[in-house]
């Protein structure tokens, strides 16, 4: 289900996906395939973790690499649940072919 809202959404980013929920700045994003499948991808990735376990993996996984970049946005986007979505964005197909806990392929890249 997709909601607006830019309170929601931290400031410098367009979304955010908090089971069941994607999270959309402003209502025209909702025509952007690209920023709508990204998210998509992050739905896939917390139902496959039952949702807990992704948030603490994520949280996680973001600390690591902040301290190994020492900057906040090259460590957000070197999180491998994050590099498999904007890998993918484009890919409107992509959840059909994806497979399970593809994330995993990402994480040491």
């Amino acid at each position: 289900m997709i909601l607006i809202s830019k309170y929601i959404v931290p400031r410098g980013y367009l979304g955010i996906t908090i089971f069941p929920f994607m999270f959309l700045r402003s209502k025209d994003l909702k025509g952007n395939g690209v920023l709508v499948n990204h998210e998509k991808i992050h739905l896939r990735q917390q139902v496959e973790l039952f949702i807990i376990p992704f948030y603490i993996l994520y949280a996680l996984e973001f600390l690591i690499r902040l301290i190994q970049y020492k900057n906040w946005q090259l460590a957000y986007r070197n999180i491998s649940f994050e590099r498999e979505a904007y890998k993918n964005e484009k890919d409107l197909d992509y959840l059909k072919s994806r497979s399970l806990w593809q994330f995993i392929s990402y994480i040491n890249r």
